[in-house]
């Protein structure tokens, strides 16, 4: 069946295209985590976990991939736009895949508000005669309006957004070394203290790095909500995922490892908020702080779009297996064959939030809906391909469970207010869910799973 042929289904009514390949979901990824992930994180991991930023990445990218390889494995039983919702809600429970979805579509429509309060920041510096709530304005609606272009222009907007933050990376390697050398002979260990310094080395302060330098991976999972939209999605999808992780893992390595020769351990920031800012300053003076200012803004910008894009999925998801209002969440627009009801909610909600939410609250709260949904969909691998498989393979549940545990841990990290806010949040998604089926009485969820 060709992969642009009918947007219509069974029904009657318009379905989303199948016109992504294996590369724009790599691309959409890593646009989505941002190249630059680590840059933003450097300064408040590199506090916390004693100046040990590679490690907490390095453990953050084991517990991502295991969790990759979860959502890349349920992609192939559900092609679906739901992702964690129905991945979970299929295999374990209903309720608890709803209860799933709602706490992911919070980290979804965080991550647009997070963006938007950023960039409109970071902005601001460059022109501070613009007032912030103007930037605001500009931004949320930006975001908006790239996405209601259509599902292919945003992959190609990604893979010019990939290509130069790719180029602006290489340029601060290449200072970053040029740097180094002009130090002159360093022992061994001024190498290797990036991954270990014995005079500051905590387990309990790495694994409080970790917890935030998870933020790095923060969104890969987004690949899974265009299952409906890709071409061979049972192969596509793991295999984009798996990727995305590692090319993540291996640039955030590679770039706070040269930000920690730059800047050793026990030198404070001039602010910890864009640290990484002033490592570029130092490594290769003013032109190349402002590039990485620039860059940063630019990064953001394509996490914020294709953050929003996510979830309008996500929420179309949900909408067409009337978890939430169908008539408006699970509408397709015909000519461009995507959720334009999601896009402008979820514009709406950036633009809102941007004035109530500052950018370290909705940071906290990111992590808590996220986790959630990883640790459902381990639970669905496990339940799926060990639990119910006739044939109980060792290789089948090790994976999910090691995932589990570690996002797991890391839930259980998070500070106080983002738990309880987190918490307040899932509480309403419960009541909400109460009263549509009075009480629990009548079925939450029909899944639906269109064809391939």
């Amino acid at each position: 069946m060709s992969t642009e042929a009918s947007t219509t289904a069974p029904g009657g009514g318009p379905r989303l295209k199948r016109t992504l390949s294996l590369w724009d979901l790599v691309f959409t990824g890593i646009i989505l985590i941002q190249p630059t992930a680590p840059m933003p994180l450097f300064g408040i991991v590199y506090q916390e976990a004693r100046g040990h930023v590679v490690t907490t990445i390095l453990i953050a990218m084991v517990a991502m991939l295991f969790t990759a390889i979860s959502y890349g494995r349920m992609a192939r039983a559900y092609p679906s736009a739901g992702s964690a919702f129905v991945y979970v809600g299929r295999e374990i429970h209903p309720s608890i895949g709803y209860a799933s979805g709602w706490s992911m579509a919070m980290d979804y429509m965080l991550n647009p508000i997070l963006c938007t309060v950023w960039c409109s920041k970071a902005a601001g510096n460059i022109l501070p005669e613009v007032p912030y709530y103007a930037w605001v304005v500009f931004f949320a609606l930006l975001f908006t309006v790239l996405n209601l272009r259509g599902i292919k222009s945003s992959a190609r907007t990604n893979e010019w957004l990939a290509a130069g933050m790719g180029v602006v990376i290489l340029i601060v390697l290449a200072a970053a070394v040029r740097y180094v050398l002009r130090l002159g002979p360093q022992e061994t260990e001024f190498f290797t203290r990036p991954f270990y310094d014995p005079e500051t080395f905590s387990i309990k302060a790495v694994f409080t790095g970790t917890s935030i330098a998870a933020l790095t991976y923060i969104g890969f999972d987004g690949i899974s909500t265009l299952s409906e939209e890709v071409q061979n999605p049972r192969r596509n999808i793991l295999l984009a995922t798996v990727l995305t992780c590692l090319i993540t893992g291996f640039l955030a390595s590679i770039e706070v490892y040269a930000g920690q020769l730059i800047w050793p351990a026990g030198q404070a920031f001039p602010d910890a908020d864009t640290a990484y800012v002033h490592v570029a300053g130092r490594a290769g003076g003013l032109w190349l702080f402002q590039l990485v200012n620039l860059t940063l803004l630019v990064a953001t910008i394509g996490s914020g779009t294709g953050s929003q894009l996510a979830a309008a999925r996500l929420l179309y998801g949900m909408g067409r297996d009337n978890a939430i209002p169908k008539r408006f969440f699970g509408a397709i627009e015909p000519k461009r064959g995507i959720p334009r009801n999601n896009v402008l909610f979820t514009g709406g909600l950036a633009l809102c939030g941007a004035f109530v939410l500052s950018y370290q609250v909705t940071a906290e709260l990111l992590n808590f809906g996220a986790f959630i949904a990883f640790m459902g969909v381990n639970l669905a691998a496990f339940t799926r391909y060990y639990l119910r498989a006739n044939d109980k393979k060792l290789i089948n549940a090790v994976p999910p469970l090691i995932g589990f545990s570690i996002c797991l841990y890391i839930w259980l990290n998070l500070r106080t207010p983002a738990m309880i806010a987190g918490s307040v949040w899932l509480t309403v998604g419960i009541l909400y869910g109460a009263w549509k089926t009075g009480g629990f009485r009548r079925e939450l969820v029909r899944f639906e799973v269109p064809p391939e």
